[in-house]
C-alpha cells in the first residue's frame, strides 16, 4: 500500500514538474510558436498579435505561422496587415478551408486596416489550408519543441487531431501533436466552471480537443482577462502614428461604454504566460477541463494534463505589462526610437 502511494505521489510530482517546466517555456533559444486566432469579432486578438511580434523582435519567440480559426472574407488579409507592419510579410498564414465559423468584428476595424495598411495577401484562397500548414510545420520541428497559442475557436486543432498521414508526415494528427508539441496555451473557458465564447462557439471541436489533446494544456480563463483593461495608453500616445494596432483600439474603444477604462484583455494574457511563464503573477490549478455539448465547461481536480492560472498578484501588474508591450514599434518604424528593442 505504502509503495503504491509513494509511486502515485512520485508520478504526480513528476507530472507537476513536467507541466511547470512546459508552462514556463524558458530556454536560451527562441520559443517556436504557432498562433491561432479568430482575429475578431473582439479586438483583444490584435493586442495579442502585437505582443507576440514584440516577443519575436526581442528574440524570445520564433513565430512559425499565424492561423485563422474563422474564415470570414479577408481574415487572411488582416493577418497579413499585422505581420507586414511588424516586418514579417512572408510569415505563413493558414485559414480553414472546410466547415468553419465566419464571425468577424462588428466595429469594422478589420475593413479599416485592410484599406489603410500595406499587405500583399488579398483573399483567403491565396493562403494554405490551416490543417495542412499545421502538419507541414510540425513535421519539420524538433520533438516536443512547439508551443501553440490559441485565442479563438478550436476548429483547426480538432481537425488537426482528426487528420491522417499525408505528404508531410506518416503520423496521424494526434501522433504528430504528441511528438512535436510542447504545450498548448489557450484563452478559453471560465473557471472553475462557466460558458465562454471561444469554447462555446464550436463546442464539438472544443470537446474533441480537450478530451484528446496529448500534450499539456494551460488555460487563461475568462475571469483573468476580465479584470485587465488595456489600450488607452496606446491610443493616447501621440508619438505613435500610422499604426494598425493603435487604429484598432482607437476605433473600437469608444464604441462600448464598458471599454471606457480600456478593453478587457483575455487574449493578451495567453501570449504572456505562454512565453514568459505564469509566475509571479499567477499560480496553477491542475486537473482536467471537460466540455458539455452546449459548450459549457467544468473542471475536475486531480493530476491531469490541464491547468488553469489563478490570480496571485494584482491585475495591475499584468495590465501595465500589456499596455507597454502593445506600444512596441517594429524596427525601422518612424515611431521607433533608435536602439530601443526591449527584452520583454
Amino acid at each position: 500500500m505504502m509503495k503504491s502511494v509513494f509511486a502515485s505521489g512520485l508520478l504526480c510530482c513528476l507530472g507537476l514538474f513536467a507541466f511547470c517546466h512546459a508552462a514556463i517555456g524558458q530556454s536560451a533559444r527562441p520559443v517556436p510558436v504557432i498562433f491561432d486566432s479568430d482575429m475578431g469579432p473582439d479586438y483583444d486578438d490584435v493586442g495579442a498579435i502585437a505582443i507576440l511580434h514584440a516577443f519575436a523582435d526581442s528574440g524570445k519567440v520564433k513565430i512559425l505561422a499565424t492561423m485563422a480559426s474563422t474564415k470570414y472574407d479577408g481574415v487572411a488579409a488582416v493577418f497579413n496587415v499585422f505581420n507586414t507592419y511588424f516586418n514579417r510579410p512572408t510569415l505563413p498564414i493558414g485559414v480553414p478551408k472546410g466547415e468553419a465559423l465566419t464571425l468577424r468584428d462588428w466595429q469594422h476595424w478589420s475593413d479599416t486596416v485592410i484599406a489603410n495598411y500595406p499587405h500583399h495577401i488579398r483573399h483567403n484562397d491565396e493562403v494554405a489550408d490551416a490543417v495542412a500548414l499545421y502538419r507541414q510545420l510540425l513535421a519539420t520541428q524538433p520533438d516536443t519543441s512547439v508551443t501553440i497559442i490559441t485565442v479563438g475557436f478550436f476548429t483547426n486543432l480538432a481537425n488537426l487531431l482528426h487528420s491522417g498521414a499525408d505528404r508531410y508526415s506518416a503520423l496521424t494528427g494526434e501522433e504528430l501533436v504528441r511528438k512535436k508539441v510542447k504545450q498548448l496555451v489557450s484563452m478559453a473557458g471560465s473557471f472553475p466552471s462557466g460558458k465562454e465564447f471561444n469554447v462555446e462557439k464550436d463546442a464539438a471541436a472544443s470537446q474533441w480537443v480537450f478530451e484528446r489533446w496529448p500534450s499539456p494544456i494551460l488555460f487563461s480563463g475568462f475571469e483573468i482577462g476580465r479584470k485587465i483593461k488595456t489600450g488607452l495608453p496606446l491610443v493616447q500616445n501621440k508619438a505613435i502614428s500610422k499604426s494598425p494596432v493603435k487604429d484598432v483600439f482607437r476605433i473600437s474603444l469608444p464604441l462600448a461604454k464598458e471599454d471606457s477604462a480600456g478593453r478587457m484583455s483575455w487574449d493578451e494574457t495567453a501570449v504572456l504566460v505562454a512565453v514568459n511563464g505564469y509566475a509571479p503573477s499567477y499560480t496553477l490549478h491542475r486537473g482536467t477541463m471537460t466540455v458539455s455539448p452546449d459548450g459549457r465547461n467544468a473542471w475536475q481536480d486531480g493530476a491531469g494534463s490541464h491547468a488553469y492560472i489563478v490570480e496571485k498578484l494584482s491585475p495591475d501588474v499584468m495590465q501595465d505589462q500589456i499596455n507597454r508591450m502593445m506600444m512596441h514599434q517594429p524596427a525601422g518604424s518612424k515611431n521607433e526610437a533608435p536602439n530601443t528593442i526591449k527584452k520583454f
